[in-house]
């Protein structure tokens, strides 16, 4: 799945100091440039020369990259389309046969065995998928592209890196068309901070060994800032009095504070000791979820909305939770309808972003206060009746 969803988790990693290797143009002399910069990291010519032999620009990984409709998908679409009936039953079924990984990468690093079944599940269906696009051509080409060369050159130097180890064959390393590897799709750079020997073998293997993944994956999730022993997202219900401009990952207030104004858990309790935010994925009329601090973490993972909402939904079904409240969500905007919705705004001096269809935080936030101007209600899903306002 990772291919789809890129990554934001392209963020995660502390990255080396910016090429000074412009994007585009000749690839040969791009690839000087790279080789000039790994030697400046401390990577040995002969190292960079047997690295770069062979490496080619793979147009098939910027198709991928131009192409992540996906995200374009509402909340309750999308989450029924990630999740089945039998994925669910498949992650549960492993988590009992890995108890002691699991109960190991709680122990050392706090995170719950529901958040980690969920992203492996999502990134390559419990490592069925683990993708087969050539590592070192994607991130290569991905550097030399110019659409996000910033965020790509750190890795490719981590790959160079991870080869000088021993850990990374440019010919025959695959992954996904982003350059995410094994698994739980980890990029080199996190590979090298937070990969992690978890069954002992000497070495990390994150194709192979589903100990090292999920170690790995617990690690990089702690380095991330995840509370050990905290959760992360509920289902909740409100009242029908509630001032819906409280929602959204802008405003915080203590549970008691949220109970206080009606919000009560759907099932079980909430955690009285944490602040929290109201989320409604698709408007008043659709679910509603509380947000904890743990929550914010999985925009390090990736930064779509509709994705991290999903695989932390999904995390809580893996634990036992129910299946959601769908309710009634007002009619949402076609991806076309989007696009315009966004131009709009966007004309109007709002920081949208691409103009891609996708509601991301910037769109939303937008909608939000193209709401309030207009005395329509403050929850931050676009309709039909906003996008007419124009």
């Amino acid at each position: 799945m990772r291919p789809l969803l890129l990554a934001a988790a392209l963020l995660t990693a502390p990255h080396l100091a910016l090429a000074e290797t412009p994007c585009g143009g000749d690839f040969a002399s791009f690839v000087e440039g790279v080789k000039t910069e790994a030697a400046a990291a401390g990577i040995s010519a002969d190292t960079a020369d047997r690295f770069f032999a062979g490496i080619r620009t793979d147009p098939a990984v910027l198709s991928a990259d131009r192409q992540q409709g996906v995200f374009q998908m509402p909340f309750i679409d999308f989450s029924r389309r990630l999740i089945s009936a039998d994925r669910l039953n498949r992650g549960q079924a492993n988590g009992k046969r890995l108890d002691a990984v699991f109960d190991r990468i709680e122990a050392e690093y706090g995170v719950s065995r529901g958040v980690l079944l969920a992203f492996w599940a999502f990134e390559t269906d419990y490592g069925a998928f683990q993708g087969d696009f050539n590592t070192a051509n994607a991130l290569a080409t991905l550097a030399h592209d110019c659409r996000r060369p910033e965020l790509f050159r750190p890795q490719l130097l981590a790959a160079m890196e991870l080869f000088a180890k021993g850990e990374f064959d440019p010919k025959t390393t695959t992954g996904a068309w982003a350059g995410e590897i094994g698994m739980v799709q980890m990029l080199p750079r996190d590979i090298l901070e937070n990969g992690v020997d978890g069954d002992g073998d000497g070495r990390v293997s994150l194709k192979a060994s589903e100990a090292d993944a999920l170690m790995s994956g617990g690690k990089m999730l702690h380095s991330l800032g995840w509370r050990a022993g905290e959760p992360w997202l509920a289902e909740v219900t409100l009242p029908r009095d509630f001032d819906w401009s409280l929602t959204g990952l802008e405003t915080t207030k203590p549970v008691t504070d949220w109970q206080g104004l009606g919000v009560s858990a759907r099932s079980g309790a909430l955690d009285e000791t944490l602040e929290a935010s109201i989320l409604l994925p698709q408007g008043r009329g659709g679910p509603a979820f509380i947000a904890f601090p743990n929550f914010r973490v999985y925009f390090d993972w990736n930064q779509s909305f509709v994705y991290v909402m999903t695989a932390a939904y999904f995390a809580t079904r893996l634990e036992g939770a129910p299946v959601y409240d769908a309710g009634a969500p007002a009619q949402g905007l076609s991806g076309e309808q989007m696009k315009a919705l966004q131009t709009k705004l966007q004309a109007r001096g709002f920081d949208v972003g691409k103009i891609d269809g996708i509601l991301g935080s910037g769109t939303r936030a937008a909608v939000r206060a193209e709401q309030a101007r207009l005395g329509m209600a403050v929850d931050g899903w676009p309709t039909p009746e906003l996008l007419a306002q124009y």
